[in-house]
C-alpha cells in the first residue's frame, strides 16, 4: 500500500493550547515510514506545518501521491500528544481540504487513543489508532479491510456501527529504528526548542532516548499512550543522532515525558558535538549526576516542582521525597552547569502566594526561572479528569474545556485573549448542526 502521512498546517487561534507553536520534527511519522517501508509498503510524510502549505498546496501533493492511505494526526508530533489542542480543528480542515481524493482515512493522536468514538464521528474517517500508532499502521497495511476485525488498537466503522477493539498499543522501543530525515527536512528546522541560553546556530531536530514514565501525576496525559517506562536501545539512539550531526544539527531536544540518570547515553554524549535540552524531574538527579549532566551538553532543563508543598506535590501524587528547599537546592546547583534552568509552577490551593513569591525570588537570585503558577487542564487521560468525571467519554474534551473556561479567568502567557469552547471551535460532524 502506499500511504500520505499528514501532519497539518496547525494554527492555535481561540484555543488552550498552551505548547510550543513552531513546527518540531514528527517523530511518529518517521518511525511508521520506516517500518511500512521495511514491510514492503511505501510511505511519504507530508509536513504542512513545517512547509507552510496551504490546503490547496497540500491536496495537491496528496493527490499526486495517489495514496492507498491517508493519515492525518490530532496533535503536532508526539512532542505535544501530552497537551495537545482540545479541539479537532485543524485535522478537520485538512481532511475537508482533501475531500474526494481516494484511499482510505486513518486518524492517529491523543484524541483517537483517549476518545476513539468522537474522534471517528468528529473527523469522518475510516479507522482511528488508540495508543502509539507506528505498528498499528504496519498492520492496517497488511490487511484488506475485511480482516480489520483481526487488528487491536483501532476503532472503525463497521456499517454504521463504531467498532473498539483492544486498549491502546505501546510500542517494542526496540523494533523502532534510527530515524533518517533528508536533507530538506532538516535543513528548515531552524527552531531549537526550549532553547535560551544562545540564539539558534544552525538546524535543531528532536529526538527521544525513551518513552513513558514511571510517576502517575494526576495533571499528566498519559493513560492511554506513551505511558509504561521504556528506553530505546543506546547504539540505536546514538546512531540516529551521529546522522544528524553529519547533517549539522548541533542542538536536539529529548522529548521524554521524563529524562531519567542515564551515565552511558550522558558519557556517549560528552564528546560529541551537540547541545541539548530535556524535561526532568530534579528530584531524581544527584549533585554529581547533574554536573555530568552539564558536561554532556545540556544547555536547557525544564524542571517540573508544580508545588511548592509537600502536601501539594502529594495531592498530584507527585510522589517526590525531597523538601522544597531541597528541590531549589538542586535546580540552583543545576544553574551551575547548565545555562538555562526552569522551575515548572502549577497552581496549587496549599500554595501561599507570598511563599510562592518567595521561592521564585530565591531561585531567581541564583539565576533559575520559576513560571508564574498556571492552572491546570484536566486533560482527558489524565487522573485529574478521571477523578473528576471517571473514564473519558464523548463529550470528555467538551466537558474539559467547558470546567476550564469556567474556573479560570486567567491562563498561560502565550493566551492573548480569553480561549473559545469547542463548539465555536470544531466543524459540527454531520448530524450535529
Amino acid at each position: 500500500m502506499r500511504f500520505a502521512l499528514v501532519n497539518p498546517a496547525w494554527s492555535f487561534e481561540g484555543s488552550i493550547y498552551f505548547g510550543c507553536r513552531e513546527p518540531h520534527l514528527p517523530l511518529e511519522y518517521g518511525y511508521a515510514r520506516a517500518l511500512l517501508e521495511a514491510a514492503g509498503h511505501e510511505a511519504t510524510v507530508i509536513d504542512a506545518q513545517a512547509r507552510g502549505l496551504a490546503d490547496g498546496a497540500l491536496r495537491d501533493e496528496v493527490a499526486a501521491l495517489r495514496a492507498d492511505a491517508i493519515v492525518v494526526t490530532t496533535a503536532p508530533s508526539y512532542l505535544f500528544w501530552r497537551c495537545a489542542p482540545p479541539e479537532l480543528r485543524v485535522p478537520q480542515q485538512a481532511l475537508r481540504a482533501l475531500h474526494g481524493l481516494p484511499g482510505l482515512r486513518l486518524a492517529v493522536g491523543p484524541h483517537a487513543s483517549t476518545t476513539p468514538r468522537a474522534t471517528l464521528r468528529k473527523l469522518g474517517v475510516d479507522a482511528v489508532v488508540m495508543g502509539e500508532c507506528e505498528d498499528v499502521l504496519v498492520e492496517l497495511a497488511d490487511r484488506p479491510r475485511s480482516r480489520w476485525g483481526e487488528i487491536d488498537s483501532i476503532a472503525w466503522l463497521e456499517g454504521d456501527e463504531a467498532r473498539v477493539q483492544g486498549g491502546p498499543r505501546a510500542s517494542d522501543m526496540g523494533r523502532l529504528p534510527a530515524l533518517r530525515w533528508d536533507e530538506a527536512t532538516v535543513a528548515r528546522h531552524a527552531h531549537h526548542h526550549h532553547r535560551f541560553d544562545a540564539a539558534p546556530i544552525g538546524p535543531g531536530a528532536e529526538v527521544e532516548a525513551s518513552r513513558g514514565c514511571p510517576y502517575h501525576c494526576t495533571f499528566c496525559a498519559k493513560d492511554n499512550f506513551r505511558e509504561g517506562y521504556r528506553k530505546r536501545p543506546l547504539d540505536v539512539l546514538l546512531d540516529e543522532l551521529d546522522g544528524l550531526v553529519a547533517q549539522g544539527v548541533r542542538y536536539v531536544y529529548f522529548i521524554d515525558e521524563i529524562f531519567l540518570p542515564d551515565r552511558p547515553l550522558l558519557e556517549a554524549l560528552v564528546d560529541r558535538p551537540v547541545s541539548f535540552g530535556v524535561q526532568m524531574r530534579v528530584d531524581n538527579w544527584s549533585r554529581e549526576m547533574l554536573d555530568l549532566l552539564g558536561r554532556a551538553g545540556c544547555v536547557s532543563i525544564e524542571a517540573g516542582v508544580e508545588s511548592i508543598t509537600r502536601e501539594g506535590r502529594s495531592l498530584l501524587a507527585k510522589r517526590c521525597k525531597l523538601s522544597t528547599e531541597q528541590l531549589g537546592d538542586l535546580l540552583i546547583h543545576a544553574k551551575q552547569s547548565v545555562p538555562f534552568v526552569q522551575a515548572n509552577l502549577i497552581q496549587s490551593p496549599t500554595d501561599d502566594p507570598a511563599d510562592v513569591a518567595a521561592f521564585r525570588e530565591r531561585l531567581r537570585q541564583h539565576g533559575v526561572w520559576a513560571n508564574e503558577p498556571v492552572p491546570m487542564f484536566p486533560y482527558p487521560g489524565s487522573p485529574e479528569y478521571t477523578m473528576r468525571w471517571g473514564a473519558p467519554d464523548d463529550q470528555a474534551w467538551e466537558r474539559s474545556v467547558a470546567h476550564y473556561l469556567d474556573r479560570f479567568d486567567r491562563f498561560s502567557d502565550l493566551q492573548d485573549s480569553r480561549p473559545l469552547p469547542l463548539s465555536a471551535l470544531e466543524i459540527a460532524p454531520p448530524g450535529h448542526g
